[in-house]
């Protein structure tokens, strides 16, 4: 009986081990990203980083020995899809981290599940400041809404010489939150800058002259257009075939070169907030952009970069850890400092999971992002 009953115990053991990301020598990692939807062209750009980052890991060696795995799923940017996959990753594939590469509403969703589980996640680009306030296993390495517009801020006034500033806002968690931060930077830094003009468009709007009818009327030196590609492309376009110069100022929403494809020769001039920076001279970024072009046909973007260093960062964890424990991955990522990612060098975390790093400005010049400007300023960097 005694002999059966080790037997037993062994079978259970070899059981549990099996579902686990040892079992079939690999060390999973999991992603979700919009694959398909409105923001296919984005999750496309995630999928298709994160899988040169993967063969950069697995070229050098893996992980503690086993290679890297990446399971991933297409959320369709949907909360409720989300957190159904969010279950099977954790549940059925055993990942040890996750990759959140989609958009807030999903990334804020799935967020608390991760904590709860004790199993780290690291936001790529989500902007919505729920997401690391689900507790410390959630990290974000692209900017707080609140960063980036505050940010935004300071180059309309300091960079663009703007005085009198119009906001055309998405109305949805990313357009809000980067216009607040906007009008906290008027409020508490800027010295002779004021909006003029604040308008909020529903998410799927198409025709934006009447809104830069408004606009146009009051003559503002500069237009702050918060929002995605597919909504700030056709802004510019409808804005330059009305007639107006006014200079526009975007966000990392429009840091794609679907923006460049939907605005055609209006393209030209515009400026983001953002944090990939394509004239970085550091070799590994520039080998970065030089591959993703060659391999995929398209002029890569911060969407892609951004997700590429939260992989990176993960993996990087795993090995100072020398664990696949959650609780031991989590440590080892928020005592990560200046940490050399494509977007920039990582100065370090907050308490509550904010990446600290600069904050690039683009600049459209011949159909391609080029370097404008950086802000350093530790007041606006640092959460």
């Amino acid at each position: 009986m005694k002999h059966m009953r080790f037997v037993f115990i062994l079978i259970a053991v070899f059981g549990l081990l099996a579902g686990s990301a040892w079992a079939a020598g690999t060390v999973k990692i999991g992603l979700l990203a919009p694959l398909t939807g409105f923001a296919a062209a984005d999750g496309l750009s995630v999928h298709n980083s994160v899988k040169l980052a993967l063969e950069r890991v697995n070229k050098e060696g893996g992980v503690l020995g086993k290679k890297v795995e990446l399971v991933v799923y297409d959320d369709r940017a949907n909360g409720k899809e989300a957190v159904a996959l969010a279950r099977k990753l954790i549940q059925q594939d055993r990942i040890v981290a996750l990759v959140a590469g989609s958009y807030s509403t999903p990334t804020r969703a799935v967020a608390p599940i991760f904590q709860d589980e004790e199993i780290p996640l690291v936001s790529a680009y989500a902007v919505h400041p729920d997401i690391t306030r689900a507790g410390n296993y959630c990290f974000r390495n692209g900017f707080l809404g609140m960063v980036e517009g505050k940010s935004a801020g300071y180059v309309s006034e300091k960079l663009l010489k703007a005085k009198r500033v119009a906001l055309l806002t998405s109305d949805n968690d990313f357009g809000r939150t980067l216009a607040e931060g906007f009008k906290t930077y008027v409020k508490t830094r800027a010295r002779g800058m004021k909006i003029i003009s604040a308008q909020t468009y529903p998410f799927k709007e198409k025709d934006f002259k009447p809104y830069l009818s408004k606009i146009k009327e009051l003559n503002p030196d500069l237009i702050f257009a918060s929002g995605y590609y597919f909504q700030t492309g056709p802004i510019v376009k409808q804005a330059r075939e009305m007639g107006m110069k006014t200079r526009i100022l975007g966000e990392e929403g429009a840091d794609s070169p679907k923006f460049i494809e939907i605005a055609g020769k209006a393209a030209e001039g515009f400026v983001i907030v953002t944090n990939l920076n394509r004239d970085d001279p550091r070799p590994e970024v520039q080998a970065f952009l030089k591959e993703y072009e060659k391999r995929y046909g398209i002029q890569p973007d911060m969407v892609g970069a951004s997700a590429y260093d939260a992989f990176m960062i993960i993996c990087d964890a795993i090995k100072r850890a020398g664990s696949l424990k959650g609780p031991d991955i989590r440590k080892a990522i928020a005592e990560t400092k200046d940490f050399n990612g494509l977007t920039g060098v990582l100065k370090g975390f907050t308490d509550i999971g904010e990446v600290v790093k600069e904050v690039q400005v683009q600049i459209v010049r011949n159909g391609r992002f080029h370097h404008f400007g950086v802000v350093k300023d530790l007041g606006l960097i640092t959460p």
